[in-house]
């Protein structure tokens, strides 16, 4: 148990940043209508299934349409 409380101060704020990550992701793809890749709809299964960084990453680095 120890371990853990050792650990937790940093996995917080890690947490944090990904689902603000996430919730950003979620508002820019409902948000937006054109995309470089795929669909909406593809996306948001990308995003919401690739929770941990990946799938937000992936929409903005793939999917998402420079204004």
């Amino acid at each position: 148990m120890t371990e853990m409380n050792e650990v937790l101060p940093f996995l917080i704020p890690l947490a944090v940043l990904e689902l603000g990550l996430l919730a950003y992701t979620i508002y820019h793809i409902l948000t937006h209508k054109t995309y470089k890749r795929g669909n909406r709809a593809i996306w948001l299964i990308v995003a919401v299934v690739g929770m941990q960084f990946i799938g937000p990453v992936l929409y903005f680095l793939l999917g998402k349409e420079d204004a």
